[in-house]
């Protein structure tokens, strides 16, 4: 007696059909479980027989052989349950039913319940890639599955509803995607209106939204840093469909789902302590899972009191700011996540914090302030395209009664900026100047003749590095796009300039 059901596996971000075989052979009973299973698909066994038990259903006493394929490919977790059951009962003739365009999702309860797992979004979208017509995953997994078109996606809450669907005495309709209840749900974000004083952060941050670039605020502490960061998402351009998508995949398989979300429609804001590990920040695990700078692709990573974190923690994130992805290696396995995120950090000048202010001494010793500034490294800052200095704001502006600009007014000039960059850069596969190479940069930064004098004088001055030549002529390329300039002039050489406030700091400490 043999049976085969469909399922699917997970490596990485990238899911694969996986074949769940059973066999029914002679002799004492016991269960074999062959195809490279870990810990979790091990104990299956025992949860199987358990649910089968509870559900009304006859365990049977023989040798029993469940083989998962490919065998070359670890299987982890405990997704196979479900699969598992049912081609247990389908061997044994206690189910009788053709699931051939059939494939199945589900860790189970000793009591039958089928219970939530990671990553159902990429394996429903792989499932309808490879011609499956239905697919049954848990009822906690059905918002994140029915944003795929094309399949039909059953929610089920026990194993006795799977049965009743298959054979036809209580059938369940598939899940459908209603975009507009989610969007009616949308909890408001963080308005800059909120944020009094600050004219030249704000219209950093609008800069860095409309062209996606990485931006670090160097200011003393209650000067407005993370306030300011944390409006940032309020203005970035509307994720696309397919962005949303990818992100919403990275947090299925992290299991960082919000729970009621279907699609992941605002741009992620992610902000780890400052005591993350490494690991946590790339990404870990025997088969490793997303890290906090693939959890913010499409969105915010934002870094707060950046000398604080380990040097090494830092160093991680170098590679994954310049190429857009990271692999990351392991004994089992090497994976590449997507990390497409905007960088954005705040640090004090100083360890007391107070070096340059206006009116509070600095109770440093000598020479602090360079030692400091020196925890971040030079390549670390060449990453960074814009630097800023964010000062304390004065009680008249505290006390002012007149409102700031609103995040929808400045969204409107960073959508109308990254329309001129998605029609320059189409067919290139980027849409935003920071993410220009240098071909491209070379290509598109087109300038006058004053201004590529004005950046010559200026780069021959402060010894700027070839990349921190390339950010200054995106930003620049930014700045042009917001005031609708073809050509960019020495003007918006002057303002990308002065915002490598930290480069010509150097010069002073």
């Amino acid at each position: 007696m043999f049976a085969r059901i469909n399922s699917m596996g997970l490596f990485g971000i990238d899911s694969y059909m996986v074949g769940v075989e059973v066999d029914y052979g002679q002799g004492l009973p016991r269960i074999d479980l062959v195809g490279l299973p870990d810990t979790a698909v091990n104990e299956s066994k025992n949860r199987v027989r358990s649910a089968v038990k509870n559900s009304g259903y006859e365990f049977p006493q023989s040798r029993i052989t469940i083989n998962l394929t490919p065998a070359d490919t670890r299987k982890e977790g405990p997704i196979y349950d479900l699969p598992i059951l049912i081609a247990v009962l389908k061997a044994g003739h206690q189910l009788n039913c053709n699931v051939d365009d059939c494939a199945f999702i589900g860790e189970l309860s000793l009591d039958g319940a089928v219970r939530h797992v990671n990553g159902a979004l990429p394996m429903v979208i792989r499932a309808r890639k490879d011609g499956i017509k239905n697919v049954f995953v848990p009822s906690a997994n059905a918002l994140e599955s029915s944003v795929v078109t094309g399949i039909n996606v059953f929610a089920v809450s026990t194993v006795k509803e799977v049965i009743n669907h298959l054979t036809g005495e209580s059938p369940l309709e598939p899940v459908t995607y209603n975009e507009q209840d989610e969007l009616l749900n949308k909890p408001p974000l963080p308005d800059f209106r909120d944020v009094m004083g600050q004219q030249e952060a704000r219209y950093a941050l609008e800069i860095a939204a409309a062209g996606g670039h990485n931006i670090l605020m160097v200011g003393p502490p209650g000067s407005g840093k993370s306030m300011l960061a944390k409006r940032l998402p309020s203005i970035l351009p509307d994720m696309t469909f397919e962005e949303s998508l990818r992100t919403t995949e990275l947090y299925s398989i992290s299991g960082n789902l919000p729970q009621g979300v279907s699609l992941i429609r605002e741009r992620p804001f992610r902000s780890p302590h400052h005591t993350v590990s490494p690991a946590g920040l790339s990404g870990g695990g025997a088969i490793p899972r997303p890290g906090e700078v693939s959890l913010a692709h499409n969105g915010v990573l934002f870094l707060d009191e950046l000398p604080e974190f380990s040097r090494q923690s830092m160093e991680v994130l170098r590679q994954p700011i310049e190429d857009n992805k990271i692999t990351i290696s392991r004994a089992n396995a090497s994976v590449t996540y997507p990390c497409s995120a905007m960088v954005v950090a705040a640090m004090n000048p100083c360890p007391c914090g107070y070096y340059g202010h206006p009116k509070r001494k600095c109770t440093c010793p000598d020479g602090a302030a360079k030692r400091y500034l020196a925890k971040v490294s030079g390549p670390m800052l060449d990453r960074i395209d814009i630097h800023i200095e964010v000062p304390p704001v004065d009680f008249e502006k505290l006390s002012s009664k007149v409102p700031g600009e609103c995040s929808a007014d400045i969204k409107k000039r960073v959508n109308a900026a990254r329309k001129i960059q998605q029609e320059r850069l189409a067919g290139t596969g980027i849409a935003c100047n920071a993410k220009m190479d240098p071909a491209m940069t070379k290509k598109f930064c087109i300038t006058t003749d004053k201004a590529m004098s004005t950046l010559e004088q200026i780069f021959n001055r402060l010894d700027f590095s070839a990349r921190a030549y390339d950010k200054i002529l995106r930003v620049a390329r930014t700045i042009a796009d917001l005031e609708g300039s073809e050509l960019i002039d020495a003007s918006h050489i002057a303002q990308a300039v002065q915002f490598r406030s930290l480069d010509r700091k150097l010069w002073r400490l």
